[in-house]
């Protein structure tokens, strides 16, 4: 079996605080909780999935006394949505309450979205383009 533009695609991600990343992706975003486990034993992880049940991808958060490495965002970590149209000022707001702050991703992005950072520095952008790969 080959990759294909199908596949399905996760992104791992390390969190200083699960509750916190999953308010800010959940109740902010508008995600579902995809899965949720709690370490069970030596080298496992608490961890939350999150996505939309449809999408061909997921983010899985982890935390928890096993964890090796903290999270060490820097301002290229960017999980970039196309919505093609215009950003809802009450998703920003949402996403704020939910623990985000809006910062600048540099002029490209901040003429094309609104840049978000998640609890754990992440950025999340909100791009008024389309994509396509045409």
């Amino acid at each position: 079996m080959t990759p294909s533009g199908s596949s399905h695609v996760r992104i791992a991600r390390p969190s200083r605080d699960l509750a916190a990343a999953e308010r800010f992706w959940v109740d902010g975003l508008g995600l579902s909780v995809l899965y949720r486990d709690e370490a069970g034993g030596p080298g496992e992880h608490d961890l939350v999935m999150v996505g939309w049940p449809d999408a061909a991808w997921h983010l899985e958060l982890v935390d928890g006394a096993q964890l090796t490495v903290a999270p060490t965002p820097n301002p290229e970590d960017l999980f970039v949505l196309y919505l093609d149209g215009p950003v809802d000022d009450d998703l920003v707001d949402r996403l704020e309450r939910a623990g985000g702050t809006r910062v600048s991703a540099g002029p490209y992005w901040d003429r094309w979205g609104v840049t978000v950072a998640d609890p754990d520095g992440y950025r999340l952008v909100l791009s008024t383009r389309g994509w396509s790969n045409a």
